[in-house]
């Protein structure tokens, strides 16, 4: 068990990979059926993947580059308004000395500063290397899943192992229709950003869009994350602009968690929309975001596996 709690991570890691490579399996699945050799369908659709990737920081690429040109460019008017006292910011540098305090904590706490560059460091380092291990294992799994499937079913008997093999192709075309439901959510909250953005004149909407689709695929954080955000980007534009975005995203969520994601599930997976709200949650406060992806395929598991196994024999009885 301690060595169990040890590679916890790595275990999280591998569950993400597993639970990818099933999402991805009806795309792979659907090129296959139309003649394409299983390695290049795989490939098909992680260049597809890798794509909109790329599409993400090209929209991204100019408005950041812009801005932290007009950042730098600023720097100097900062800096000469500090000493003069007729500006806003000269009047904070007469009350609270902000560069004598600024100098003093980079004097006396430098050690500290190091210590914190090298902690994010290794924080950067530990994410590029757990997103590495879990893109490596996903493409192994997608590419071997129909041998994984075959060796784990030897361990079945021969007289049940036709059931077994029908219950896990259920399971599995279940997940993977929850991956893409997951995914036409996201991709409509994307929309409505984009569409909100523009209608108000907050900037750069094609890439906020972008981005709220992006962090919409995690479940629970993943749409109050990206609303934050959007919301401080509209505060250039106005006060009242940047309120009125972050009232729309608090409506937008409330209809994502109870209107939409719901009845996506349910058409995707068959499942109530209370079981999908209490599963999300549980699996989210157990295990965090990868519970919370997996929350909803684990329930349609179990439903499935006590109407096959469960139920009949109750219902016999």
């Amino acid at each position: 068990m301690q060595t169990v709690l040890q590679i916890g991570e790595l275990l999280t890691l591998f569950l993400a990979a597993v639970f990818i490579a099933i999402g991805l399996e009806p795309l792979v699945g659907l090129l296959t059926r139309h003649r394409v050799r299983r390695g290049w369908a795989v490939f098909v659709v992680l260049l597809g993947f890798v794509m909109c990737l790329a599409g993400f920081v090209a929209l991204i690429a100019q408005p950041v580059t812009n801005e932290v040109d007009a950042l730098i460019r600023a720097i100097p008017n900062w800096l000469a308004q500090l000493h003069d006292r007729h500006t806003f910011l000269g009047h904070l540098e007469d009350r609270y000395h902000l560069v004598s305090r600024v100098h003093g904590a980079l004097s006396s706490g430098g050690t500290g500063l190091l210590g914190g560059l090298l902690g994010a460091g290794k924080m950067v380092l530990s994410l590029v290397t757990s997103a590495v291990i879990v893109v490596v294992v996903t493409i192994y799994l997608m590419a071997a899943l129909p041998v994984i499937k075959q060796f784990g079913f030897r361990f079945v008997p021969a007289s049940r192992r036709a059931r077994v093999e029908t219950v896990t192709d259920e399971i599995l075309a279940r997940t993977g229709r929850f991956m893409l439901a997951n995914l036409a959510t996201s991709g409509i909250a994307g929309l409505a950003t984009f569409a909100w953005c523009a209608a108000v004149r907050v900037p750069y909407p094609a890439a906020l869009g972008f981005f709220v689709a992006l962090m919409d695929l995690i479940p629970v954080v993943g749409s109050t994350i990206a609303g934050v955000a959007v919301s401080l980007v509209a505060l250039s534009v106005s006060l009242p602009i940047a309120g009125a975005t972050a009232g729309f995203y608090v409506g937008f969520r409330l209809a994502e968690d109870y209107l939409i994601m719901p009845r996506a599930m349910r058409y995707a997976v068959d499942v109530h929309p209370v079981v999908t709200v209490v599963g999300v949650l549980a699996g989210g406060a157990l295990l965090g975001i990868i519970g919370a992806l997996v929350a909803v395929p684990a329930a349609v598991s179990i439903g499935i596996l006590l109407d096959e196994y469960v139920f009949p024999r109750t219902d016999t009885s």
